[in-house]
């Protein structure tokens, strides 16, 4: 099969910090001695533009990307995932030509249809109408083509009413239903899409995630970002994690989410907190460690269903608190709740402990055993007072796996769908 995107060794690299060397506005002293050292300024960049070296150590650069390869066959469909700053939106704009990178080649084979920001591509002084046409015309269509299509457009988007109005005008979901209309219907060969379905409503979510799914199903090559894990699993079938600007795990969807929403997290059954990773909004509270245990009090990071399991968080008060309340979220991987709860749940626990004086104190709970299903869950963990302040808060502060060994319908070599897997209490009765 044909290679429709071939990366190698792409790098981009950007100045931070620039505003610190302009002049001050509004000050023709500034204007005329910035015109004066101009030149100056303009053989140290070239000096500069010579050393790779101080390229990559200069206090005012950093490197979005660094040092990324992939390719990626016709008709696939690519899920990016990656924390905020990983680089994600960078490989796409470079992909969609709308910047340059600063090292590497990247080699495209098709026309490409971009949705990367809201509005990226419209002109805002132009109506709806003339940014489809001129949006399309930019992609090489010819006018019959756009003809053909622009009905279509126009009732997938749903602001036909407003078609002839600027797009200045247009609040930000209509922005968005528009451009991605014309990303999806104008049948680019390559799709790229970034992280813009959260600004739309769940219905026009659905719709858009729809229409993305009919297109790869066409066996057009798609990019999609996002932080909707859910939506990466069903529309993928292989996925990249970048970090910090660097490619580090390539794999089938369901691999890379799970290398994704795992790293970062203690996987020892422990977490403790150094004194650099708790900001110092969160004091008077202070936390300490978080432990996973078994019914023996052994730390572990793999439980048995058929077990009771044992979560303490330990922290520190340097001040008296009221109304405070500590717990805990868990999730799947997927970033499925399963629940939440906190110490002070109980109106009595409320009451013994709403104001807690300064000193060292452990929150202890114990869940149940024939609770879990199979799998990797995740311990996000939440210390704040109710309506007031939130003290501290670590979503992913913790993992644990989970062995279903002679839990409840394992005489069955079937996955059972859900997180939890409880064993109830059947009865049965034979009526005559």
């Amino acid at each position: 099969m044909a290679i429709a995107i071939s990366v190698k060794g792409l790098s981009k690299r950007y100045r931070i910090g620039a505003a610190q060397t302009k002049f001050r506005y509004g000050m023709l002293r500034d204007v005329f001695v910035d015109s004066l050292t101009a030149p100056i300024r303009y053989a140290r960049s070239l000096v500069g533009r010579s050393s790779n070296h101080q390229l990559t150590n200069g206090k005012n650069h950093i490197w979005a990307l660094k040092d990324v390869s992939f390719d990626l066959e016709e008709g696939n469909v690519l899920g990016i995932v990656g924390r905020n700053g990983a680089g994600k939106s960078t490989l796409l704009k470079i992909l969609s030509r709308v910047t340059e990178p600063t090292e590497g080649t990247v080699t495209v084979r098709g026309r490409v249809g971009a949705l990367l920001e809201v509005g990226t591509g419209f002109h805002p002084e132009l109506t709806g109408r003339e940014n489809i046409y001129m949006n399309a015309a930019i992609l090489g269509m010819k006018r019959a083509e756009i003809d053909g299509k622009f009905d279509e457009m126009v009732d997938f988007s749903e602001v036909s009413q407003f078609i002839d109005t600027p797009v200045k005008r247009y609040s930000s979901g209509m922005y968005l239903r528009l451009a991605f209309a014309v990303a999806a219907h104008l049948e680019p060969e390559i799709l790229v899409v970034d992280e813009v379905l959260a600004v739309g409503d769940a219905e026009f979510q659905r719709k858009c995630l729809g229409k993305m799914s009919d297109v790869a199903q066409q066996g057009r090559t798609v990019l999609f970002v996002s932080h909707n894990m859910s939506a990466i699993l069903r529309l993928t079938q292989e996925a990249i994690v970048l970090k910090k600007g660097h490619l580090i795990k390539r794999a089938s969807t369901p691999e890379a989410v799970d290398f994704y929403l795992s790293s970062g997290q203690a996987e020892s059954g422990e977490r403790i907190w150094n004194a650099d990773e708790v900001p110092a909004g969160s004091a008077p509270f202070r936390p300490i460690s978080l432990r996973l245990k078994e019914r023996s009090g052994k730390v572990v990071d793999t439980v048995r269903s058929t077990e009771p399991i044992i979560v303490e968080w330990e922290y520190q008060l340097d001040a008296p608190v009221t109304g405070l309340r500590v717990g805990m979220y868990l999730n799947t991987m997927r970033g499925e709740y399963v629940f939440t709860a906190f110490d002070t749940d109980d109106a009595k626990q409320y009451e013994q402990f709403g104001a807690r004086k300064p000193g060292r104190y452990v929150s202890r709970c114990t869940i149940p055993a024939d609770f879990f299903n199979e799998g990797r869950y995740s311990l996000g963990v939440n210390a704040s007072s109710f309506g007031v302040r939130r003290y501290f808060m670590d979503e992913n502060a913790l993992s644990f796996n989970v062995d279903i060994s002679g839990a409840p319908g394992t005489q069955w070599p079937e996955i059972r769908q859900g997180p939890i897997r409880p064993r109830l209490d059947w009865k049965i009765e034979k009526i005559e």
